[in-house]
């Protein structure tokens, strides 16, 4: 009873080494454990006296350099813990921390991939999934997940799942759709099950007694619309049935159509970039060049007009961009897109901005309507981008129907003289004839623009307040110059050969207004027309 009563009891002389250990750093389980009392009253005593009590066993400086040494050595880490006598998790930290370990996340994964492989080659051989489930060892539930490609872990929403190891090649080829689709790599049609083929699984799905119907009214000479209308279904639904899962030859033959169906709705499939590294190799290529994602679709559809398999829509590239930022390659995502973001967020309305432009001017309304349609060239819209504290600027100056951009170098800042007097210099290097006109926001930086008009004989035209949408050209053009020229960015450090260059890597873009031509293109074909 005594040694009992001197583990629950501490005594003064217990509590002094107690405190000494605890403040100099010990754990208070090892320092109760050192002194030979209860942990839990020598928790509850740290607490009411407000000692640092920290749970965790601080490692020594020699304790961690000789896990360094060990590591370096090539020591596994629990051999390293072992021999230290450190837990396995303060290895990590400092093999981490010192550059010698890097953790492995995939190592769970790789097991798994390897089990739905099992699991997926059993199904390929005819087997149920019930019989597959039992014969790997899951249950019919996880099964399922495991036939449509998703994941469920941590209570989480089921995702994708990515498959890891050795093992990646085999479960993307049991997982693909199994049939010649252009631009995928062919893959041999498996043997499926009639029952499994003729499931009725929803009536949104066409059934194969609903196919054979269609099939024997096509014979007899039905068209779309009486079609759809004895069948009960819609006349799209019927036509792109007819379109999609027609032989080559053009014949309808609806269990092979069905077949068609059910393995088409296989996933995951495999994506288009993906499966054509020709394809991602470009668009990867005018990514690093700052194009956006519909640039590049205009530029795939103009330069390879014959293959359908260099062809990709706008979407399938921003998925392909976004759905690697969820997988943690957010900064490949932000480098690669002009806007600097890794995920999607909804258009916002401009806020309202108040007039700060207060002398006499000529309001756009009074613009000739010929400036309106962009038909004649010549007339240009104008802005300012600021610096850092808007102590430095850049004007920027759009044909409105090339796009063609000019920028203003202001090295004595962007007061109205100075910038009406670069101004001047820029628009006088103009032919006469591209001298038309020239649209401005309500800055007060415009302040000088009559004796502007005086000296370019380019007449200045002001928006409305709050309307920057009365001179989009020139709005989106300062968006894109903005990736060069990012906002809190110290603009003077930029002399006039930087500018001209931005220009011309703007000026070489295809646009999709101008049908995937460049600004410079279009401004060549003009002056050499004139």
């Amino acid at each position: 009873m005594a040694a009992e009563g001197s583990v629950w009891e501490i005594l003064p002389v217990q509590e002094s080494e107690l405190e000494s250990l605890v403040c100099g750093g010990l754990s208070v389980r090892a320092a109760a454990g050192r002194v030979g009392v209860h942990y839990g009253r020598a928790l509850a005593l740290a607490h009411s006296r407000k000692w640092p009590v920290s749970t965790k066993r601080h490692s020594t400086g020699d304790e961690r350099a000789a896990i360094r040494a060990a590591l370096a050595s090539g020591m596994e880490p629990m051999d390293v813990a072992r021999a230290v006598g450190v837990s396995s998790s303060v290895v990590y930290r400092v093999g981490m921390a010192a550059g010698l370990w890097v953790r492995h996340f995939d190592g769970v994964t790789r097991k798994s991939t390897t089990r739905r492989c099992e699991y997926l080659l059993l199904r390929a051989r005819s087997m149920d999934r019930r019989g597959a489930a039992k014969a790997v060892g899951i249950s019919v539930e996880t099964a399922l997940d495991w036939d449509k490609g998703v994941t469920k872990r941590n209570g989480q929403p089921r995702s994708a799942f990515v498959p890891a190891g050795p093992d990646v090649g085999l479960y993307n080829r049991l997982m693909s759709v199994l049939e010649c689709v252009p631009g995928r790599q062919a893959v041999p049609v498996e043997i499926v099950p009639v029952e499994r083929v003729e499931k009725v699984i929803s009536c949104r799905y066409l059934s194969v007694l609903e196919r054979e119907k269609i099939a024997d009214l096509r014979r007899a000479g039905e068209g779309i619309r009486e079609i759809a209308r004895q069948v009960g279904r819609s006349p799209g639904t019927v036509s792109r049935e007819i379109a999609r899962n027609s032989s080559n030859e053009g014949r309808y033959e609806p269990h092979q159509a069905h077949r068609r169906s059910v393995l088409r709705r296989f996933r995951p499939k495999v994506a288009k970039i993906a499966a054509n590294p020709a394809l991602a190799a470009f668009i990867q290529e005018r990514l690093s060049l700052w194009h956006s994602p519909e640039q590049i679709a205009g530029a795939l559809r103009r330069q390879f007009p014959d293959d359908q398999a260099m062809w990709v829509c706008v979407e399938t590239i921003y998925q392909a961009l976004y759905l690697q930022s969820r997988g943690g390659l957010k900064r490949q995502v932000q480098a690669a897109l002009r806007t600097g973001r890794a995920r999607r967020i909804p258009h916002k309305r401009p806020d309202q901005r108040r007039s700060r432009f207060v002398d006499e001017m000529v309001m756009i309304s009074d613009r000739p309507a010929e400036v309106e349609d962009r038909a004649v060239p010549g007339h240009w819209e104008g802005d300012l981008i600021l610096g850092a504290g808007n102590a430095s600027a850049i004007g920027t100056l759009v044909e409105r129907s090339t796009r063609y951009v000019m920028l203003v170098h202001l090295p004595d800042g962007h007061t109205a003289e100075a910038v009406r007097d670069q101004l001047v210099k820029v628009i006088s290097t103009l032919p006469e004839h591209l001298r038309g006109s020239l649209t401005w926001d309500q800055g007060c930086e415009m302040a000088g623009h009559k004796s502007f008009s005086i000296a370019t004989g380019c007449p200045v035209y002001f928006c409305d307040p709050a309307s920057p949408w009365q001179r989009g050209s020139n709005e989106n053009t300062n968006g894109l110059l903005r990736q060069y020229f990012p906002k809190g960015t110290d603009l003077s450090v930029f002399g006039p050969e930087d500018l001209e260059h931005v220009a011309q890597e703007l000026n070489a873009r295809p646009r999709k207004t101008l049908y995937f031509e460049t600004p410079a293109e279009r401004m060549r074909d003009l002056l050499a027309s004139t």
